[in-house]
This record gives structure tokens, C-alpha cells and sequence, in this order.
């Protein structure tokens, strides 16, 4: 019987040093230990290749890569194939069999070409999302120094589909992340829209995916964890229904949460992570979700989903991802209830009056921002406002019954006159209640220190369960708003930095931040809540995994 070779994570030809390391002389024995200690030491495309040698040698590599393992790297290099090099290069120096694949670049760069580059590297059927983002986060491929680079927005300027950048735009760089998690299976599923129905989003089809991706590897409907990222097309696509019916809660019609009813689409123990807006390419492992450039479909939103193995060995251990949240906004005032709604299509925007809660005069714009600019007093004019609305909706996905959802959303205020008060975005309907934010870096420092600690303890708490448990990576997805003027560069860092110094992380400033998960990390302020909130503002999300033993 031949022997099993790895999952084929990039093509690639035996070296000099493989033929060497297969041979064996009467002086110098290669004993399994010492055999063992130079595989470990093999750059990840040799030690691919060392794996075919033989059975025992590739008894010897699954040894050596029995644990889940991260690898992520930047690269600021302002040419993409220099740039796409060296983080391969970094991400590649050791043993690694990539399961999936996480690239981010700037604006600078066209999607295509280094989707080809990367695929080329690393495999075309590696499981791969790569997105455009607002800034990275990361430690350098050369210099291995932390970095966070927030770069220029240029929402207006942005590339069609066809990858093509504009002259001025000098948004250069990538942040590669590569995953080996083995007990996981890892793939992608997109949200898929007809292009002859625009204002259809196939949401239903999209979680019975994602439902049916598990079921087929797992033989379970839920996933372990989903990194979503949403596709920014001129404001067409409004990812709060999106993020909310796979991750709000279901309050029955009395409004109560009950403990034994689960999340809508995913239960509360599935981590949601990822980035509202920007643009991606994907490749996923079933040729028949691959639509990318397809002239049938859009592609609003595309979901790494992880789920558990079916057939997974015993000793992989056990993965668990975990989510923690640096809140970077403060409530002012008194709540409100939406008197009148308007929606202007033209620009996504909605047009409303409110009360008082419990009061019943009708005010306008312009009144409510006076009574609330006072109530900033020295901080008007220096924070940016969001009115968060709670919602309460129906929903249903084909014949299931329908249920209650309820929801935290944020609106940026736009202005307000005599006759409205002007938010961004829709779904605002009559009768919903709502209270104002303001962005405030003071609570931001506050809540980073708080995440900085609840690392710590989860990092105490793995090595008190057992010794060969560990904290092998995490992602970092941080608002574009943060770092400087808001507060000092590579704060939203520190978390990982302080406590895990030697695990890799990766990550990015988003249009929107995605973070939901089990309540381990979560401020213990939203615990109780009957609302949650899955897209935030002002705030960072880390995700941190870990690995205990079986």
C-alpha cells in the first residue's frame, strides 16, 4: 500500500535537501528522533514533499503536524508580486498544511492578480477569501515588527470587477493568513444574488448552504465558526439582515428570551466574525459554489465556515474559537421611538421624526440634536453620532415556523432640520426605539484593557485544564475610525501582544466589524441582555482559537 500523502496544499518539486535527507549512511543512522527534529525544521513546501518519501516518513510528518497550527504575515512592499512573496515566503518557512487561506490588500493592489499569485503559492483548491480592506494589522514578513497601517479611503474611487485600480492610488500592501486545523473541515460559501433581480439577496439559500455544508462533513446543521465579509456595491447590498439572522437572538412574543431556544440560523456557540463592507475574490473547495466573475450571479457576501469532521482522527484534539469586543462608543441621552419614517433610495438614508420614550409630542431633526448636543456638552462637535435602533422582526427561512428576532443596529447621523432627523442606511420602521451614540476613544482604552485581561485569564485557564492545551492564533478585525486621531497607533494590538507575544495573529480596519461568539469574552455588561449586537461600530473584535487535547 502506498503511502498516504498530505492534503496537497501547493505543487511543488523535491529540493536538493529532500534527497539528501533520504539517505542514510552506516556512520550517521537517521534515528526516528533525529529524523523527526529535522522534518520540524523544514520550510512547509519541503517538508510537503518529505511526507511522500515513504510511509514512515510520512508517519514521522503527521507527527510533527498533529497540532492546529496559524501562520500570518505583512507585507507593505509597494509591487504585489514582491509583496505576495515575501509573506508566502514567511507564512511558508515552516511545516504547514493550509486548510484555508485569508489574504487582504490594499486598494492599490487588483484582486485578480494577486488571487493568482497566492493561488499559484499555496493551490487552487485551497478554500481562499481575499478581500480588499481598509488598513492591516500584522507583524512584518521581513523586519517581524507589529504594524497597523490604516490607509486613505477611497470608497469613491474603488475598482470595478474587473480588478483595474486607479493611477493615484497608493493603498499598497497585504496581510496573509494561513490555517492548518486539523478536526475541521474548511471551506467557502457565498451569498449569491441573480443579477437579474438585484434587490433579491438569496438569504435563504445562503444559510441552508452553509446548513448543508455541515451536515455533509459533520452530519450536524451548525458550524463551529464563519467568517463572513461583505461586498461594498455603490450601497446595493445592506448587510444588517445578513449579520442578524445568522447571529441575533429569538425573543418570543412576550419579548423574553428563553435559555433552551436557539439562535435563528446559527446557535449562540457558533463564533460570527468578519468585515460588513469592501470587495473579495473567493475560491472554494466545491467547484459548484464558485461564481466569482460569473454574469448569473452577484456575489453580496462570501462565509469561511468552519465545521467539524465527522472523520476526524483521534488526537487532533479539540479546536474552540473564541470572540472578545473593545466597545468604542457611550450611550447619551434619553431613549427615543421613531414617530415617521421615510426611506430616500437614492442614497440609503432614512428620514424620521421620534418621541420621548413614554412621552407624546412629535420632535423634529433639528430639536432632538440640540437636546442631545447638550447632553454631550464639551464633546459635541468632536465625536461622531450613531442612533442605535432596537429591532424586533419576523423571519423565516422556507418552511420553517417563523420567529421573533431581535436586533441592535447602528445608523450614522447625517444632520437634522425643522422637518427630520437624516440617518444612514434602512430598515428603520415606525414604532422602533432607539438611544445615541458617540464614538469615545476614552471608553475604547477602558474596554482594551478589559479584553487585554480577559486574554490573560483565558490563557491562565487553558494551561490550568492542561498543560498541552494552547492558544495557536487569532484575527483581529478593528473599525476604520480607530487608531490615530482616535487613539495612538498599534493600541488595538495590545490585547495579543501583552499576552501572546509568540502566537500569530492577523489582521484588518473594516467598513463595518462583524463579531459575535459564546459569552467567554463578551463584556460582561451585554451578557443579560435580551439585545444583541452583531455589527458594531467604533470597536474592535478579536477572535483568539485554541486547542485542547482530547
Amino acid at each position: 500500500m502506498e503511502p498516504e500523502p498530505p492534503p496537497p496544499p501547493f505543487s511543488s518539486s523535491s529540493s536538493k535537501n529532500d534527497t539528501k535527507l533520504a539517505k542514510t549512511t552506516d556512520l550517521f543512522p537517521l534515528t526516528d528522533d533525529l529524523l523527526h527534529k529535522i522534518l520540524s525544521r523544514l520550510p512547509a513546501v519541503s517538508f510537503a514533499s518529505a511526507a511522500c518519501v515513504s510511509k514512515s516518513w510520512n508517519h514521522l510528518c503527521n507527527q510533527v503536524l498533529s497540532r492546529p497550527k496559524l501562520a500570518s504575515a505583512l507585507s507593505l512592499d509597494p509591487s504585489p508580486e514582491i509583496a505576495v512573496s515575501e509573506v508566502v515566503d514567511k507564512v511558508l518557512a515552516e511545516p504547514i498544511r493550509p486548510h484555508f487561506v485569508l489574504a487582504s490588500i490594499g486598494s492599490g493592489f487588483r484582486l485578480y492578480d494577486v488571487s493568482r499569485l497566492i493561488s499559484r503559492k499555496l493551490g487552487s483548491k485551497t478554500p481562499l477569501i481575499i478581500s480588499t480592506s481598509l488598513g492591516v494589522i500584522g507583524r512584518d514578513a521581513v523586519t517581524d515588527e507589529v504594524t497597523e497601517v490604516k490607509w486613505i479611503s477611497l470608497a469613491g474611487d474603488l475598482s470595478d470587477d474587473d480588478g483595474s485600480v486607479t493611477a493615484e492610488d497608493d493603498n499598497f500592501g497585504i496581510v496573509l493568513t494561513v490555517g492548518f486545523v486539523p478536526g475541521l473541515v474548511v471551506d467557502v460559501v457565498p451569498l449569491l444574488r441573480p443579477t437579474k433581480e438585484p434587490r433579491n439577496a438569496m438569504l435563504e439559500k445562503f444559510v441552508t448552504d452553509i446548513r448543508g455544508f455541515c451536515s455533509s462533513v459533520s452530519g450536524g446543521q451548525s458550524p463551529v465558526a464563519i467568517i463572513v465579509f461583505g461586498m461594498e456595491q455603490e450601497g446595493l447590498v445592506d448587510m444588517k439582515p445578513i449579520v442578524n439572522i445568522l447571529g441575533e437572538k429569538v425573543l418570543l412574543n412576550n419579548g423574553i428570551s428563553k435559555s433552551n431556544l436557539s439562535d435563528y440560523a446559527m446557535p449562540k456557540e457558533t463564533v460570527i466574525v468578519g468585515d460588513e463592507r469592501g470587495r473579495f475574490l473567493y475560491k472554494s473547495g466545491n467547484e459548484s459554489r464558485n461564481f466569482c466573475g460569473s454574469a448569473k450571479y452577484f456575489t453580496d457576501a462570501v462565509a469561511l465556515v468552519f465545521a467539524k469532521d465527522r472523520n476526524r482522527a483521534y488526537g487532533n484534539g479539540n479546536i474552540q474559537f473564541h470572540v472578545a469586543l473593545s466597545n468604542g462608543v457611550t450611550p447619551v441621552g434619553p431613549r427615543y421611538k421613531a414617530a415617521s419614517v421615510k426611506r430616500n433610495c437614492s442614497d440609503h438614508s432614512t428620514w424620521l421624526t421620534a418621541k420621548l420614550e413614554g412621552q407624546q409630542a412629535v420632535l423634529d431633526g433639528q430639536r432632538i440634536l440640540n437636546d442631545i448636543n447638550d447632553e454631550l456638552g464639551d464633546h459635541a462637535g468632536s465625536s461622531d453620532l450613531y442612533i442605535g435602533v432596537t429591532t424586533r422582526r419576523n423571519c423565516s427561512i422556507r418552511s420553517e415556523k417563523p420567529r421573533l428576532l431581535t436586533s441592535l443596529a447602528f445608523h450614522g447621523v447625517v444632520e437634522g432640520d425643522e422637518e427630520y432627523l437624516y440617518v444612514s442606511g434602512e430598515g428603520i420602521r415606525t414604532g422602533d426605539y432607539f438611544q445615541f451614540y458617540r464614538s469615545d476613544p476614552e471608553a475604547a482604552l477602558s474596554s482594551i484593557i478589559s479584553v487585554t485581561q480577559k486574554i490573560q485569564n483565558l490563557k491562565l485557564d487553558q494551561n490550568q485544564k492542561n498543560s498541552c492545551s494552547q492558544i495557536f492564533g487569532g484575527l483581529i478585525f478593528s473599525c476604520y475610525g480607530r487608531s490615530e486621531p482616535f487613539f495612538a497607533s498599534n493600541v488595538d494590538s495590545v490585547p495579543f501582544l501583552e499576552n501572546l507575544a509568540e502566537v500569530p495573529f492577523g489582521g484588518i480596519f473594516c467598513g463595518g466589524e462583524i463579531g459575535r461568539g459564546p459569552l467567554s469574552l463578551v463584556d460582561e455588561d451585554r451578557q443579560e441582555s435580551p439585545v444583541s449586537c452583531c455589527l458594531h461600530v467604533y470597536s474592535t473584535v478579536y477572535l483568539v482559537m485554541t486547542c485542547t487535547p482530547p
